[in-house]
């Protein structure tokens, strides 16, 4: 079921088994925490604004990105356990930079987010895209 862990079975060391089926490590760690960030700030009724968003959402997001772009370069490396917590992270920034968003369309934080992630993901996925894969 690829929208529960989209890795290939040389990468299954990045799943959880939960209930006999494969969910991606980061994504477990994630979209609950994103969730239930975007949800508590709705009901919190939480400013759309705070002077440290764009630096705190930043933060949060780049542990992800930085373990991310390792195992790229090193597929062997990382644990599940900082895989999930590196998602937390991100889903707390990814829940702050939505929950702005969608009431005030592309913000700044989202904006920043967005070109953090491209600036690491780019770079990285060309530079790995070529490696063949283990068979």
């Amino acid at each position: 079921m690829f929208w529960l862990s989209h890795h290939h079975p040389d990468e299954y060391n990045r799943t959880y088994v939960l209930a006999g089926v494969r969910v991606c490590a980061r994504c477990l760690g994630t979209y609950p925490v994103l969730a239930g960030v975007f949800l508590a700030l709705f009901a919190l009724k939480a400013p759309l604004q705070w002077e440290w968003d764009v630096p705190v959402v930043l933060g949060l997001t780049l542990p992800a990105l930085v373990d991310w772009a390792v195992g790229r370069f090193r597929p062997a490396s990382g644990s599940n356990a900082v895989r999930t917590l590196t998602g937390i992270l991100l889903g707390v920034g990814l829940g702050r930079s939505l929950y702005v968003h969608v009431q005030r369309p592309l913000p700044a934080v989202l904006l920043a987010q967005a070109l953090l992630v491209t600036g690491v993901a780019v770079p990285v996925i060309l530079a790995t895209y070529r490696r063949p894969r283990p068979e």
